[in-house]
């Protein structure tokens, strides 16, 4: 599976058939299921199936590049490092964000990745293939499935309407179709889909290594934990989380830094990641590189963390140096020491965390096109320690103690135990532990009511100057996004704008 980028010529098959479109255009429309008398006859043909699943997150450079990250930046913790009309609209919670190129096609990326799964869950079983890669590819599809609907429902969806729900069936002759009539109604149709997942896909140590990347159950256990503590169902949350502790098969690093270094990309924090190479996958690490890297490389010099951030890690937290880079500081980039400067940021910091592929000599670990900057380096998606702090979180919010996980996490950092542990606690942790990830520190505020104060004061960068001013938050309709305008206009009215938006 980590090879699966690689699999140009049975992806490129599949592509034609599933009713894909070029890296740069995402307007596909469904034509009907792939030709049953050419396809879905061989092993082959489910492989290609199964590897179109993933083709969509490496070959467009917002999946998991740019601009799904952007709606994580709308919080306090980093900013716009460029001068950006529709990444600071959507940094501002303007009516533009409904328009801006970078987060237009989150909506159509992710429903591509939905319809490739529903040919597979429509297709594969009547196939006469081997029964054991059978249930791994549909279990695949059911897990995959389900992530494009739950990042589509947080992002878009509330109590008033959820996203559209397009089942195996299908629509004929019509993509588009009404929302669903809650996030709730959502939640519950991805549950449906993860728990069959669950029942078919093996557990991670159960892979080969050419399989590695591949969903596997223990990452369907965490993300359906993730999902409850969303739909503030903590007690079920609260199993799930323990289906994944208690197995035993994860574990943390012994060191904050060792997660984001290219040895871990399969270590045991490990749960669900972002598979990247040379030639694929998550542009992230280039994408918050230093502008134009310093002369030695075309970084894009986005998503500059500030001062709030780097002020709320306390004295010896480790994470602080491991996730920030800050004027003075030493790191190593193609095999040269360096000492930390910039006339290109903002803030006057930089992202640490995805910096050890750009510290090897010769461009090993690194895309040598600096305009498509993947990396070696795998992004994690969701990992184990975010496993511990929903554990925690549940805990919390049903009056139970939450140190021992907290403390697991502290403890790591370099920071001493504490007892008594509070949501104020939680939320710290959380912080300082995913800053700069797609855990979504920002939907964190959002859910837990703190996005309107944290969105209301300016931000600042390392000298104390204000790079980011004060914003207005109205959390009566800016707790989702705006669906992409793009998608309204298309469906005719089909489909529906957010209240507010």
């Amino acid at each position: 599976m980590k090879q699966y980028i690689l699999k140009s010529i049975a992806v490129i098959i599949v592509i034609s058939l599933l009713n894909s479109c070029s890296k740069k255009s995402l307007d596909f429309v469904p034509q009907g299921p792939p030709v049953a008398a050419t396809f879905w006859k061989t092993e082959g043909d489910a492989m290609a199936a199964y590897y179109s699943l993933f083709n969509p997150q490496n070959a467009y450079e917002e999946y998991y590049g740019r601009g799904y990250m952007w709606y994580v930046d709308a919080g306090p913790d980093m900013v716009v490092g460029r001068n950006n009309s529709s990444a600071a609209n959507i940094k501002n919670f303007n009516p533009g964000a409904a328009t801006a190129s970078y987060v237009q096609d989150q909506w159509k990326m992710r429903y591509l990745v939905i319809k490739r799964s529903n040919d597979i869950i429509k297709n594969l079983p009547g196939m006469d293939i081997d029964p054991a890669l059978k249930n791994r590819i549909l279990g695949s599809a059911y897990f995959m499935s389900g992530l494009a609907y739950f990042e589509l429902t947080y992002t878009y969806g509330s109590d008033n309407a959820g996203v559209p729900i397009v089942d195996t069936a299908g629509v004929p002759g019509d993509y588009y179709i009404p929302r669903a009539a809650s996030a709730k109604v959502n939640y519950d149709y991805i549950a449906g889909l993860w728990t069959k997942a669950a029942e078919l896909l093996p557990f991670f140590q159960a892979l080969s290594p050419a399989d590695y990347g591949s969903p596997h159950k223990v990452a369907v256990w965490a993300y359906m934990s993730k999902m409850l503590l969303y739909e503030k169902e903590y007690a079920q949350s609260e199993n799930y989380a323990d289906s994944v502790i208690q197995l035993g098969q994860r574990q943390l690093q012994p060191h904050f830094k060792d997660v984001f270094s290219i040895a871990a990309n399969w270590g045991s924090e490990y749960i669900w990641t972002m598979v990247s190479n040379t030639t694929g996958g998550s542009e992230l690490p280039g994408v918050m590189l230093e502008n134009k890297g310093w002369g030695k490389y075309n970084g894009w010099g986005y998503f500059q963390p500030t001062k709030e951030l780097y002020d709320a890690y306390q004295p010896g937290d480790e994470r602080r140096e491991a996730t920030i880079l800050k004027f003075g500081d030493h790191f190593t980039f193609f095999g040269e020491d360096r000492v930390y400067s910039s006339t290109n940021s903002l803030t006057g910091y930089q992202f640490n965390k995805y910096m050890e592929p750009f510290s090897y000599p010769d461009l090993l670990h690194v895309n040598p096109n600096g305009d498509f900057p993947t990396t070696d380096l795998n992004v994690p998606l969701l990992r184990y320690a975010d496993v511990l702090l929903i554990k925690a979180e549940d805990e919390l919010m049903q009056g139970k103690s939450a140190d021992a996980e907290i403390n697991m996490i502290r403890n790591r950092a370099g920071l001493t135990s504490i007892s008594g542990a509070t949501m104020a606690d939680l939320k710290l942790e959380r912080r300082c532990e995913f800053a700069g990830e797609y855990a979504n520190t920002y939907f964190d505020l959002v859910r837990w009511g703190d996005a309107k104060v944290a969105c209301s004061a300016p931000l600042h960068g390392a000298n104390g100057a204000e790079v980011w001013p004060a914003r207005s938050f109205d959390p009566s309709y800016m707790n989702v996004w705006p669906v992409p305008q793009s998608e309204i206009d298309n469906s005719g009215g089909v489909i529906v704008q957010n209240q507010g938006w």
